[in-house]
């Protein structure tokens, strides 16, 4: 007879196909940056203290999309789509916000426009973390790096804006 933790096994390979379509929803918001890359307009902008190099950025991105997808996937692995909709409402949310930084910031050359969007996006990012709560907590503290970053990310952004007259 199998144990406890072989069904559990045997449940997450079952599960796993699941994990794709919010892995391809993270694709999609990372896109938007891949798409409108810093250049040399960003490069001549003053930053405030603790920038990091730009190495930094694709790294933490990178990780930070599949904690958020492996986040909603665990959401949606306890209470199913249906279920899952009043967190993972949210969640496309926060991804659309997300997407939309790289367009406003690099792609219109807006830091002002872009600080009001990653505002908004800590605001989506902390419902995300307690509507995820609800359903299931380490999904919840899987977003918390996000929300950090995030936070710093705004810093960042608002110290553009300061110090370049908006």
């Amino acid at each position: 007879m199998p144990s406890l933790s072989d069904n559990r096994r045997l449940q997450l390979l079952r599960d796993l196909p699941g994990l794709i379509p919010f892995l391809a929803l993270t694709a999609l918001a990372a896109a938007s940056g891949i798409l409108t890359p810093p250049g040399a307009w960003y490069q001549a902008l003053a930053k405030p203290p603790g920038t990091p190099p730009g190495i930094v950025f694709p790294v933490v991105w990178t990780l930070l999309y599949v904690l958020i997808a492996v986040a909603a996937w665990q959401v949606w692995r306890r209470a199913g789509l249906r279920g899952g909709l009043p967190a993972l409402v949210p969640f496309v949310g926060q991804l659309g916000a997300n997407g939309l930084w790289s367009l406003l910031f690099f792609g219109l050359h807006s830091p002002a426009l872009g600080l009001l969007d990653i505002l908004l996006l800590a605001v989506l990012i902390v419902l995300c973390i307690t509507r995820f709560h609800r359903v299931s907590p380490p999904a919840a503290w899987m977003l918390t790096p996000y929300l950090a970053w995030v936070c710093y990310a705004a810093y960042l952004n608002a110290g553009i804006v300061f110090l370049n007259g908006g």
